[in-house]
């Protein structure tokens, strides 16, 4: 086992860069670059420093300004910093530029997802499907990204197709895209099959914003031991458990994660895996409740959900991590009486918002659980109702 000073001597020191755009505050900006830093440091960086700018639209040649990129060049001298990550998908001429200026190898947000999802890939369909996505992402940009993508000497950003595989001819890059298709393809058609063979049972998936304890309670549903880490993307092929409630039986599936910009390259590329989300019967939308972004993340995953056409589908709101959101919310001295009330009106609000389908839980805890339980028993039996009226065995 590696000690921890090896560990942390491996990590690559990096410098975050967010743009102020219309629309936006620098407030905003300032979160997202929280998540930019989270999704960094699951790929094994350390941020140092953020830089943030305000400008009505991003500089066509360099994304920032050039007082700005002077600012981050002086920073930058002398001080052991490997990598600049920007919040903002950029053009390959635009990180040519910026590394041509700083002398330091640049990535953005999209290319530093898809090397967390070239990490975390297991399967032969995950890793053919983020290679794949990594192609696609590569495809525009190779004018003038050969330089750029031998990257310094390896690291965030390198995993995946290399330098060996990738010639500096926009054909084999199109050929590549071509056989990785083809190839997943073949899986896919035998991810249907399998899909297929799962029979009459009703169909539930678990969706959600990454990191918001999906995997935590798709083991405590499923009594299974499906693999859950407090960072992002823990979970990147699906897994699916036959589950028996009260003599009811039903399939549960816990999915990839979603996330703001989530490369379109990805959501493609994963088609196989969000189809698990098309062909549920119901949808389990868990939320981080004690993110202090929680209503955005809903809004992400709606968006999403609503982009790949299964926003009709039967969904309860799972609202997680109860347990944190009233210790950052509550102060000490508050009353008992004042937190049931509060409490009280947080759930009227959503149980509104969500016509009655909305559960709120800590999966740590197993605090309501058992209600939750009821209510996805409930619902799957009302399915079964629906299609199999004259099989009462699925639903008494």
């Amino acid at each position: 086992m590696p000690n921890k000073k090896n560990s942390f001597k491996e990590q690559e020191r990096a410098v975050l860069i967010g743009l102020v755009q219309k629309g936006q505050t620098e407030h905003q900006v300032q979160e997202y670059l929280d998540e930019l830093s989270f999704l960094a440091e699951t790929a094994g960086a350390s941020s140092v420093k953020r830089f943030i700018q305000k400008l009505p639209h991003p500089d066509s040649k360099t994304f920032i300004g050039k007082g700005k990129l002077e600012e981050i060049k002086q920073y930058i001298a002398g001080k052991n910093i490997r990598i600049i990550i920007f919040d903002d998908e950029l053009s390959g001429s635009q990180i040519t530029n910026i590394e041509k200026a700083l002398d330091i190898k640049t990535i953005d947000r999209t290319d530093l997802i898809l090397d967390i999802f070239a990490r975390r890939a297991k399967t032969a369909q995950a890793k053919t499907q983020v290679e794949l996505a990594q192609y696609q992402y590569l495809l525009p940009r190779l004018r003038g990204m050969w330089k750029h993508l031998e990257r310094l000497g390896g690291g965030i950003g390198t995993r995946g197709p290399g330098e060996s595989e990738i010639e500096t001819d926009r054909r084999i890059a199109r050929d590549k895209i071509s056989l990785l298709r083809k190839r997943l393809s073949e899986i896919e058609k035998q991810s249907l099959t399998q899909r297929k063979e799962r029979g009459e049972f009703i169909r539930v998936a678990l969706v959600g914003y990454t990191n918001v304890g999906k995997s935590t309670i798709m083991n405590i549903l499923s009594k299974s031991d499906v693999f859950a880490e407090n960072k992002l993307f823990a979970t990147l092929d699906t897994t699916t458990r036959k589950i028996t409630y009260e003599s009811t039986p039903f399939l549960l599936s816990d999915t990839v994660g979603f996330i703001r910009k989530l490369p379109h390259h990805l959501v493609e590329s994963f088609k196989s895996t969000l189809d698990e989300v098309r062909e549920a019967d119901v949808l389990l939308h868990v939320v981080d409740i004690s993110h202090p972004n929680y209503e955005e993340q809903i809004g992400v995953v709606n968006q999403t959900l609503r982009e790949i056409g299964v926003s009709e589908k039967p969904i309860i709101t799972i609202f997680n991590k109860m347990d944190l959101y009233e210790k950052d919310v509550f102060d000490e001295w508050l009353g008992e009486s004042t937190k049931k009330e509060l409490l009280k009106d947080l759930e009227e609000r959503w149980n509104r918002e969500t016509k009655e389908n909305a559960v709120f839980v800590s999966a740590i805890e197993l605090k309501n659980i058992k209600k939750l339980k009821q209510i996805l028993l409930h619902k799957v039996k009302e399915l079964y109702h629906i299609r199999y009226p004259y099989r009462s065995e699925f639903y008494n």
